[in-house]
């Protein structure tokens, strides 16, 4: 039993627009919690560093004026009688410089967030501003530390208290802060800035998905006409030209461009079935009609199979240079994919065909000026550039008349050559000069004919010339000759050296 192949399910698609806006919100989640979480941090530290410097204040103030106070000892009438004078002093606004802890003491005790409580020398609880949290420890010098009270943390200030003038220790002083103002502040700015990162996650997602909405949104026409294009190949579609310069413009751009040229070589491959069957109709019509001829009765007559054999074999040379010609062409017309690094030395090559015609036409004139200083370099694949050479030599051996001359120029511009070739033979008309170059067109049909012409040499030129991003042009006048001049362009590193 086989065993029966299973798909393998496909991946869920997921929005690339879902997937900006998620990594927008994730990094503004990470950037906001790194600079919230410095910002609470910093604050809450100075809120708490507050706290600390108000209680070690107020233990200075307080244990101060206890010990200046007190008549030896320490008992809950002298802390009574001392903070009773405070109090006076200040509504009789008596305070000077001489009395300079007058005020912050009253301040520390008007503090409800601070529990004071005085110990005497044996440690018994003499006075106190509210209910003592944490026991007394005696301590020999002032003390802050952070412990846990009831429901968070707490700090509390522990110090001696010591009579004016003197070391001896008379009490005890302990305060202690619940932190209760302090949490309040840091519960209320946690909500706030965690309110505030919500919103910034929310927000920046939203944005990163409007965002990626508008600079995505070509997308969906790129994948549009791939959809249309993969269902019928030959369909003429374009993304929409798109205004803009980034990487998606330009994506737009070679898509565009990909898509022309694939729509090229299908015309092309369309048009060369369609030439070489149209072409090829008429000689294979003449050999098939001089064959049935010799098989009802031509084959008795000597003289009418010779003429017909003579028939069809002419007929089967051009049938053979047609498709050799459109092979030529269509080779041509992928020069772009094939040899676009390709150079030539071009004096060299223009030389070489010009002794080759000299040799073979004994009967006409070449010359040859060649204004070059020394041989340059140009972009064109050695072979092709002498097919081009050979094809417009051809034809103006084959186009002159009476006067047999051929002439050949060399030249250079800043960064291109130019090779000209010209004739003094029967000339074109205006009207046919824009045609020259279409595939299968001639002049005159019949004299082309006669001179074994099928009206693709001068495509085949043209392709190959354009296909090196090169230029070909004719002037021409009818009677007095024509001038093919080509431009092709000079590899960089030759323009660069001079």
């Amino acid at each position: 039993m086989k065993e029966q192949l299973t798909k393998p399910k496909p991946r869920k698609f997921v929005s690339l627009k879902l997937k900006w806006a998620f990594g927008t919100a994730l990094g503004s989640l990470i950037i906001g919690l790194i600079v919230v979480v410095t910002i609470f941090m910093a604050f809450t530290n100075d809120l708490l560093n507050q706290e600390r410097s108000a209680l070690n204040q107020s233990l200075t103030t307080i244990s101060h004026q206890l010990g200046q106070n007190a008549n030896g000892s320490l008992t809950n009438a002298s802390v009574n009688a001392t903070f009773q004078r405070q109090a006076l002093a200040a509504d009789n606004q008596q305070v000077t410089s001489q009395n300079l802890y007058h005020r912050p003491l009253l301040q520390g005790l008007s503090n409800s967030h601070q529990n004071v409580a005085v110990y005497n020398q044996q440690g018994h609880l003499i006075f106190q501003t509210g209910k003592v949290i944490k026991e007394l420890q005696k301590v020999s010098a002032e003390q802050l530390t952070v412990q846990k009270g009831l429901h968070h943390k707490m700090i509390i200030g522990r110090t001696p208290i010591r009579m004016a003038g003197s070391k001896k220790i008379i009490g005890y002083l302990q305060i202690e802060n619940p932190l209760t103002n302090y949490y309040h502040r840091y519960h209320r700015l946690l909500l706030i800035t965690s309110l505030v990162l919500c919103l910034v996650v929310i927000f920046s997602g939203l944005l990163g998905y409007g965002l990626s909405y508008f600079l995505l949104r070509p997308l969906t026409d790129i994948r549009q006409t791939l959809e249309v294009v993969t269902k019928d190949p030959t369909k003429d579609v374009r993304t929409p030209e798109l205004k803009r310069n980034d990487e998606i413009g330009e994506l737009s751009a070679l898509l565009n461009e990909m898509l022309d040229r694939t729509q090229r070589y299908i015309d092309q491959q369309s048009q060369f079935v369609g030439d070489v069957s149209h072409e090829l109709r008429t000689p294979v019509a003449i050999i098939q009609g001089h064959m049935e001829m010799l098989e009802r009765w031509g084959k008795d007559d000597p003289k009418v199979l010779e003429n017909s054999i003579k028939a069809s074999l002419d007929e089967t040379s051009r049938m053979n240079n047609l498709v050799q010609e459109m092979l030529d062409l269509s080779r041509a017309e992928q020069v772009e994919i094939k040899f676009r690094n390709a150079t030539t030395k071009v004096e060299e090559v223009v030389e070489q065909v010009y002794n080759n015609f000299k040799m073979i036409h004994p009967d006409f004139k070449f010359s040859f000026d060649n204004d070059l200083r020394q041989d340059v370099d140009v972009n064109i694949y050695r072979d092709h550039l002498e097919q081009i050479l050979i094809i417009l030599c051809d034809n103006a051996v084959k186009y002159s008349t009476d006067r047999k001359e051929i002439h050949l120029s060399l030249s250079r511009n800043f960064n291109s050559v130019e090779i000209a070739v010209q004739d003094f033979g029967e000339g074109i008309a205006p009207e046919e000069a824009a045609k020259v170059f279409d595939r299968f067109y001639r002049v005159d049909k019949a004299r082309s004919r006669k001179k074994g012409g099928n009206g693709l040499g001068l495509s085949i030129a043209e392709r190959l010339i354009k296909g090196y991003h090169g230029t070909i042009t004719l002037e021409s006048q009818v009677g007095a000759g024509s001038i093919f001049r080509i431009t092709l362009p000079i590899v960089k590193n030759e323009v660069n050296d001079e």
